[in-house]
């Protein structure tokens, strides 16, 4: 038993002492020393690597960005419906999958950068991802395990805000599947602008 609790105090030790690099924005750990020690957070600032390009939005129409075939191959059938985003102050637009359970929104965001996702005012865990070529964050916000976003830097002060969340079907959809689901819409997206939408 004393060996088992020397492993797991020697493992917690170590955990701290990892040569992979930090991805999240922010991390909680907790101090196992002390039962009765509150968890401590500490924040890691993420940058965002250079575009290889600018893609401006403004004059984009986010309900057709996404070709009819893209729509079906990533089994979102319904008629996109174009909306703005009061909280982002974007233009935006959703697309559900009738069958699949899914629902995609994406919404071009002209007047703030995507490191709006990873300022220090951000309650979000994010990690740095790449769409594309473009450099990209996979954001999760605590007590919201039904989405993901993926945000797209396409140009200074500009983003392509792509967000995948489970529409209620039979089956919860596990969170990594709907981040994942978020970054294949967002690849589709940003091939469609690549093409010079």
């Amino acid at each position: 038993m004393r060996l088992a609790l020397l492993l797991l105090s020697a493992a917690a030790a170590l955990a701290g002492c990892s040569v992979f690099p930090v991805s999240e924005a922010s991390q909680t750990h907790s101090d196992s020393s002390s039962p009765a020690a509150p968890a401590t957070t500490t924040t890691t600032k993420l940058t965002l690597p250079p575009r290889p390009r600018e893609i401006r939005l403004d004059k984009v129409n986010p309900c057709t960005i996404l070709t009819k075939d893209q729509r079906a191959a990533l089994s979102l059938d319904t008629t996109p419906s174009p909306y703005t985003d009061t909280q982002l102050k974007a233009r935006a637009c959703t697309i559900r999958g009738t069958y699949s359970g899914q629902v995609a929104r994406l919404a071009l965001v002209t007047d703030e950068g995507a490191e709006l996702w990873i300022s220090d005012e951000a309650q979000n865990t994010a990690k740095v991802i790449a769409v594309a070529g473009f450099p990209a964050l996979e954001v999760r916000t605590p007590g919201l395990d039904t989405l993901c976003n993926v945000e797209v830097d396409v140009a200074q002060g500009e983003f392509l805000d792509v967000l995948f969340r489970d529409g209620g079907g039979a089956a919860p959809i596990p969170q990594d599947d709907l981040c994942l689901g978020a970054q294949r819409v967002a690849e589709a997206a940003m091939s469609s602008l690549s093409g010079g939408h």
